[in-house]
């Protein structure tokens, strides 16, 4: 009896994940948010979006990163105070679902509103919602096409 007790308890934490897939680790494995992932290590913002939340994260893309020029974009990941407003700017706490989203003004983890309209798809403050509801096991990601700044 012993000795199946044990056999199942190794089996049973074999056959958990060696990790939680949190925000960051949902957004590294992705592989399409590399600049993101460099911007959220450059301002120190890895643990609290391992955190407990949950969080709700409007991520921008690469892509969306590269339409930023380039020498301002180096500039800002050397700013740590202005990338961590920024990158805040981009977090609602709570796990919003796409089915659970409502226009109008959402306070973020910076402080500021940004602005969701729900006309003809959503948009966040003019960048366009283009995938949802990636969960992660601390909140939720919604893929945007551009990054948004704070007012």
């Amino acid at each position: 009896m012993k000795k199946h007790v044990s056999a199942l308890l190794l089996s049973l934490s074999l056959s958990a994940p060696a990790f939680a897939a949190d925000i960051v680790d949902t957004a590294v494995s992705a592989g399409s948010f590399n600049t993101l992932v460099t911007a959220v290590k450059a301002a120190g913002l890895v643990d609290t979006l391992k955190g407990k939340g949950p969080f709700t994260v409007f991520a921008p893309t690469d892509e969306a990163f590269a339409k930023i020029p380039k020498a301002q974009l180096d500039a800002l990941l050397k700013d740590k105070a202005k990338l961590s407003a920024v990158l805040t700017y981009h977090v609602v706490p709570g796990a919003v679902m796409a089915k659970d989203v409502k226009a109008g003004s959402v306070k973020t983890v910076q402080g500021s509103a940004l602005t969701v309209k729900t006309d003809g798809g959503v948009m966040v403050d003019g960048a366009k919602v283009v995938k949802t509801d990636i969960k992660a096991d601390n909140g939720v990601i919604h893929v945007i096409d551009s990054v948004i700044m704070p007012k």
